[in-house]
């Protein structure tokens, strides 16, 4: 079975592994172990009659809830059926300028979705400047490092923030001038809902001052509903009136529709997340950091990047015949290779199973 370019391929871990998927404790999908939510759940079982009915084709209550928890207009709100969808539609928009701008490494699906419309990329590194991954902008916005030369009106610009896979969360204030420099700016936020509201960093409250920005986001990740295909595009009315006449018709389902408005509602279960990520993060990170030859990244989001001093093919393929563990691999992010992993946070008990297995594996890896 070919090596999956993403996470969570649990059928692919369980046949190198030899043991049943449910048997994987998968560290590879940087997914909430905390829901999905009960209010979720409880909306999915309450719409299982409406099946047989056609989904409103224009998800008026959906967007409603997201206008609501946004605090914009519903017409600047599109739901889709996750990133992917969205992802697609935003790439034929930006192949039809001069060039699109990728921050690199940068999400595989950045690069599909572009292939696929023919988009020039240009590529714009991030530096790694005494152990932190930060885009190179002095206070005189002058052009970052590896930013290529040339007017920038006619092309746009894609990144993530917190940027995957490093975990780096870009200051509002540092992507701002950028709207003024590009014709169209894609800020891809699916991991932005970790970071508690009195550091989040969202273009979202900003979106109505610009007709050429797009923020893209996920409920999927957050809420623990990626079987589920979740996630909706903030821009401009006539912007996304057009997305609508290229796609298909009814991309989100009753189910996903129910949940996503049960959990957008749900603070509870917001206020739970804010609460236990940071500590959960902070032990792995420790955990990590106390290994010889890994180096884990700081992180904002419910994920880290490790930097290794070996190879980590075999490590991954370690500690799945020994452990049952899945960890992710950064060989699709080409600037990263076989030096590097991804980890997302998981509980305590799952967090530190991990740490054990990495430090009886990496002992023996070391030949200690």
């Amino acid at each position: 079975m070919r090596q999956p370019a993403h996470g969570g391929n649990l059928a692919w871990a369980a046949a190198l592994a030899g043991c049943p998927p449910d048997a994987i404790l998968d560290f590879s999908a940087s997914i909430s172990p905390l829901g999905p939510p009960n209010s979720a759940i409880a909306a999915i079982l309450s719409q299982i009659g409406n099946l047989k009915h056609y989904p409103d084709p224009n998800y008026s209550e959906l967007r409603l809830a997201l206008s609501h928890f946004h605090q914009l207009p519903p017409e600047w709100i599109l739901p889709g059926n996750g990133s992917a969808e969205l992802l697609t539609l935003i790439g034929r928009e930006l192949a039809q300028l001069a060039a699109t701008i990728l921050i690199t490494p940068a999400f595989g699906d950045y690069y599909r979705t572009l292939k696929s419309y023919n988009a020039k990329v240009l590529e714009c590194p991030l530096s790694l400047v005494t152990g932190h991954w930060s885009l190179v902008k002095d206070e005189g916005h002058r052009r970052p490092s590896g930013f290529p030369q040339g007017r920038t009106k006619d092309k746009g610009l894609l990144l993530n923030n917190p940027h995957n896979p490093t975990g780096k969360l870009f200051s509002r204030d540092s992507i701002l001038p950028y709207l003024e420099q590009f014709a169209l700016v894609v800020v891809d936020e699916a991991f932005m809902d970790f970071v508690p509201p009195n550091e989040e960093q969202s273009l979202i409250p900003v979106v109505q001052e610009y007709r050429n920005l797009v923020v893209l986001r996920s409920l999927t990740k957050f809420y623990s509903l990626p079987g589920l295909r979740l996630g909706y595009a903030i821009a401009h009315p006539d912007c996304l009136a057009k997305w609508q006449l290229w796609r298909d018709p009814w991309p989100v389902n009753t189910l996903a529709a129910a949940a996503a408005i049960a959990a957008l509602q749900d603070t509870e279960f917001q206020q739970q997340t804010w609460a236990w990520l940071p500590p959960a993060r902070n032990q792995l990170f420790q955990g990590l950091a106390e290994i010889p030859g890994l180096q884990p990244q700081v992180s904002a989001a419910n994920f880290l990047l490790v930097e290794s001093q070996e190879s980590t093919l075999q490590l991954q393929q370690q500690l799945l015949k020994h452990h049952q563990i899945l960890i992710r691999d950064c060989l699709s992010f080409k600037e990263l290779g076989d030096r590097f992993f991804r980890v997302a946070i998981r509980s305590h008990f799952d967090n530190q199973r991990l740490l054990t297995a990495l430090s009886g594996e990496w002992g023996v890896g070391n030949g200690e």
